[in-house]
């Protein structure tokens, strides 16, 4: 726990220090929550999969049976969702600058040929196909359906953007 202390200006605003927000990778527009407990102010990053991350596995999982393609779902910090052989190298763990990189460019594309890609800490050799979730005009996830040994088709490209398009309906509500 930090013990950095901060005023509170006439407006009612405090700045979060830097290195927490590094630490934390809360960058400018960013929406917290903010809660309270007995005397106690809380700020959680915003996620927009509040309450979906299980329904998001589901889908994967359900999705994963047929195509047999890795299939991660982001938000724009973390995976949460994934299925296939390499699931626990990727569920919950920090998306790469990279990926980041990808949500912010809104990117919809597919990777026939292999490719160098940094999903979270490692690159890794693969085909992929990239969805990017926009929900009221922010691009608040990815879709990424990939493969290590064989290749990534025009039907992946067409059902990562189909969860893509689910999920923004869903998360809009």
């Amino acid at each position: 726990m930090s013990g950095i202390a901060r005023r509170i200006d006439e407006l009612g605003r405090i700045v979060i220090p830097k290195e927490i927000r590094r630490n934390l990778r809360i960058r400018e527009g960013d929406m917290l929550d903010i809660y309270t407990s007995n005397d106690n102010v809380i700020l959680k990053k915003h996620s927009a999969f509040n309450n979906l991350e299980d329904f998001a596995g589901m889908l994967t999982d359900s999705i994963y049976k047929d195509i047999k393609r890795n299939i991660i779902i982001t938000d724009r910090d973390k995976v949460i969702a994934a299925s296939g052989k390499n699931k626990k190298d990727y569920l919950n763990k920090n998306i790469s600058e990279e990926l980041m990189y990808s949500i912010t460019r809104r990117e919809k594309m597919l990777e026939k040929h292999k490719k160098m890609y940094k999903i979270c800490d490692k690159e890794e050799e693969m085909t992929y196909t990239l969805s990017t979730i926009i929900v009221n005009g922010d691009a608040v996830g990815m879709v990424m359906i990939f493969d290590k040994e064989g290749t990534v088709s025009e039907l992946e490209k067409t059902v990562a953007s189909v969860i893509s398009n689910f999920l923004e309906d869903s998360i809009a509500g």
